[in-house]
């Protein structure tokens, strides 16, 4: 019987698959029977060698050398997910902002994308099929303004760029589609809820409801975890989602609280 999902026989490219749910992203879309490659700066010493290629993707050389790497070791892409992203932004507002760190934003959260595309997406095209999923974020539509007004409006600009390109390349039989996670359960995050609770003498399940309050809440009562981010993308990716494109899907918790 066939599976209901698979991915058999697919050459995928997931950035930043090395923690989070960019790993949980890798990891399904290898049991699912994809071929990937993954970048980061570093591979962990768990990463087969072909599987990886370190790059900093946050310059155009960078970008250039992993766009080449797929040619050579896949021989060309047919699914494209884009996990790259972050910030690194001080929090006080945008005074605090300098043109440095606006342009460290921007070349982390939407650079990336729009160089990999340029360089990959013609050979879907010439093919006539392929995906590409852009990871945004949904602050781009609910900012933090005291620590990531650059953040949201890099990933707002992603969005933007991926819509406009689903409208380009559809027709040519390439789907563009985006997920827009809200907090994740990660490494990091579970880093930042320690810090939290040290900070204020709680302990870390309180610097968890810390963070959730900042959002305004999570109706769900949790963030989500990288598996259920991974499962989402899994699917788009997907020939099950074959007329899925030029839209967003909000994987949340229900944080975002408007129709």
């Amino acid at each position: 019987m066939t599976p209901f999902l698979t991915l058999e026989g697919k050459r995928a490219l997931i950035t930043s698959g090395t923690r989070g749910a960019g790993a949980a992203t890798v990891a399904l879309f290898e049991t699912l029977g994809a071929r990937v490659l993954t970048t980061a700066r570093s591979k962990p010493q768990a990463m087969p060698d072909a599987q990886f290629v370190a790059a900093d993707l946050t310059s155009a050389e960078g970008c250039a050398n992993v766009a080449a790497a797929v040619c050579a070791r896949l021989g060309g892409v047919d699914i494209i997910v884009h996990m790259l992203g972050g910030s690194s932004a001080p929090a006080g507002g945008y005074r605090a902002l300098d043109d440095g760190q606006w342009q460290r934003e921007i070349d982390l959260n939407l650079m990336p994308a729009i160089r990999l595309d340029r360089d990959l997406v013609p050979g879907m095209e010439a093919r006539g099929s392929g995906v590409v999923i852009h990871v945004t974020s949904i602050q781009r539509t609910l900012p933090l303004p005291d620590a990531t007004t650059a953040y949201a409006a890099a990933k707002a600009a992603l969005s933007t760029y991926s819509k406009s390109l689903s409208k380009e390349v559809s027709p040519k039989g390439v789907r563009v589609v985006r997920v827009s996670p809200g907090w994740i359960e990660t490494e990091a995050s579970t880093d930042l809820a320690m810090r939290l609770a040290a900070e204020h003498g709680v302990d870390v399940e309180q610097g968890k409801q810390m963070i959730m309050a900042s959002l305004g809440g999570i109706p769900i009562g949790r963030p989500s975890r990288p598996e259920e981010i991974a499962s989402l993308i899994a699917f788009l990716a997907s020939d099950r989602a074959g007329t899925i494109t030029g839209t967003e899907y909000v994987i949340d918790g229900g944080t975002i609280p408007t129709v």
